[in-house]
C-alpha cells in the first residue's frame, strides 16, 4: 500500500488523483492534503479519505475547515495553513509518495522539503523545476529519490527513455496542440479576448496553462523542464506542432530510430504511471487505434508565438532568467485575464522583465523566490 501526500488536491490533477486512488484502493491510500482555498471540495476531500493532516492556504480557512469538520463528527485529523502546512503535508513521515500539483511555485518549498526528507515526487507542476529545477535536481540525486513527471509530455519522454542509454539520445520532441490560435491571422492577436483564449481545442484546464498554451509559453516551460529533468541541453528539446494531441511526445535516437508515446488525452493516464513506477498496472484508459488514421506534425511559428523564443533563450542563461520568465508570465496572463494588457502584452512584459533581469544562478529556494518576487515587481512596473 502506498500512501499519498497530495498538493493541491482540489485541483484537477489533485481530483484525479484521488480518483486513482479511488479505482485501485488496494494500492494507494491518502495520507495528507494540502487543498489551498476551496473550502466545499477540501471538506468534502477530508470527510471521504479521512488524511492524516490537512492545509488550508489561510489560518481563517483552517479554522473554518476544523468548524466544519467538528460539527460533522470528524475527529483525528490536524488542520494546518500556509507554506508551513504545506510543507507538514509534503514531509509527513508516513507519506510514501508526495504528488505535487500546486500551481505556480507556491508549492516550490513543500516539493524541496519532500526531496530532502526522501520523498518520491510525482511533479504535475512545470514551475517548480522551471524556477527551481537545478536545486532540486541535484537534491534529488545527493538522496537518490525519483521525480518522475506527471506532465503528460515529460511523462511520455520519460516511457520513451526507458528503451535506450541517456547517451544514445539525439532529440527530445515536445509535441504542442499549438493552441486555439495556430491559425489565426498574425494581424488580429491583438484583439484576441480572454474569452477566446481560454477555449483550448484539446484539453481541460486551468486559467493560467489555458493561456499559456494559446501563447505557446506553456511549451516554452516544458523545454526548461525537459532540460532538468532528463539532463540535457535546450539544443537537444524541440518542439512539434501536433494539433491531435494524440502522439503525446517522442524520443529521437542517434539511430535514427524515434520512439513515441501515445495514448488517450487523460491526466490519470500519466499519474498512475508515477504512482506505479516503474510497473504498469492494468487500467480502463484505453486508446482507439482508429484515432491514428490522420496525424500532422509542423514547426512552430516564432514569430507567431515569440514566448517560444523567450523560452529558448531563457534556457540557455538559466538561473534568474527562468525564474523570471515563468514570473512575468504568470502576472501578464493575470493581466490579461483582467482586461488590462492585449494578448500580445504577454510576451512584451516578458521580454522586458528578461531584458532587465541580470545573470544569476540561485543556490537556495529562499533566493529563487527573492528573484521570483523581483521578477513580479518588474512586471507589474512594466505593465503599469
Amino acid at each position: 500500500m502506498k500512501r499519498l501526500a497530495i498538493l493541491g488536491s482540489t485541483g484537477s490533477i489533485g481530483q484525479s488523483t484521488l480518483s486513482i486512488v479511488e479505482q485501485f484502493p488496494d494500492r494507494y491510500s491518502v495520507a495528507a492534503l494540502a487543498a489551498g482555498r476551496n473550502l466545499d471540495e477540501a471538506f468534502a476531500q477530508v470527510r471521504r479519505w479521512r488524511p492524516r493532516i490537512v492545509s488550508m492556504a489561510t489560518e481563517e480557512l483552517a479554522g473554518r475547515l476544523t468548524s466544519r469538520l467538528r460539527e460533522a463528527g470528524v475527529s483525528g485529523i490536524e488542520v494546518v495553513y500556509g507554506t508551513e502546512g504545506t510543507v507538514a503535508c509534503s514531509t509527513l513521515p508516513e507519506a510514501d509518495f508526495v504528488v505535487s500539483a500546486i500551481v505556480g511555485v507556491a508549492g516550490l518549498e513543500a516539493t524541496h522539503a519532500a526531496i530532502l526528507a526522501g520523498k518520491p515526487v510525482g511533479l504535475a507542476n512545470k514551475e517548480c523545476m522551471v524556477a527551481a529545477g537545478e536545486i532540486l535536481t541535484a537534491a534529488a540525486r545527493e538522496r537518490n529519490v525519483p521525480i518522475l513527471p506527471i506532465d503528460s509530455e515529460h511523462n511520455a519522454v520519460h516511457q520513451c527513455m526507458r528503451v535506450g542509454r541517456h547517451q544514445e539520445v539525439k532529440f527530445i520532441w515536445l509535441t504542442a496542440s499549438g493552441g486555439p490560435f495556430r491559425d489565426t491571422p498574425l494581424e488580429q492577436f491583438a484583439t484576441i479576448t480572454p474569452e477566446q483564449a481560454l477555449k483550448h481545442p484539446t484539453w481541460v484546464m486551468g486559467r493560467r496553462i489555458t493561456v499559456d498554451s494559446a501563447t505557446m509559453l506553456n511549451k516554452g516551460l516544458e523545454i526548461i523542464e525537459a532540460c532538468r529533468l532528463f539532463d540535457v541541453p535546450p539544443s537537444k528539446v524541440r518542439v512539434t506542432v501536433h494539433p491531435q494531441s494524440t502522439v503525446h511526445s517522442l524520443v529521437e535516437y542517434i539511430d535514427g530510430s524515434i520512439l513515441a508515446q501515445i495514448s488517450v488525452t487523460d491526466m490519470r493516464l500519466p499519474i498512475l504511471y508515477a504512482l506505479a513506477y516503474p510497473e504498469r498496472p492494468e487500467s480502463n484508459l484505453t486508446f482507439d487505434l482508429a484515432a491514428l488514421r490522420h496525424l500532422d506534425f509542423e514547426e512552430p511559428d516564432f514569430e507567431r508565438f515569440p514566448c517560444l523564443r523567450l523560452a529558448y533563450e531563457a534556457a540557455e542563461k538559466g538561473g534568474a532568467h527562468c525564474i523570471a520568465l515563468n514570473a512575468a508570465d504568470e502576472v501578464a496572463v493575470e493581466a490579461f485575464l483582467e482586461h488590462r494588457i492585449p494578448f500580445t502584452g504577454i510576451p512584451d512584459t516578458i521580454e522586458g522583465v528578461l531584458a532587465s533581469t541580470p545573470e544569476a544562478h540561485p543556490a537556495t529556494i529562499a533566493e529563487v523566490l527573492a528573484v521570483d518576487r523581483q521578477a513580479r515587481q518588474l512586471a507589474g512596473t512594466f505593465i503599469a
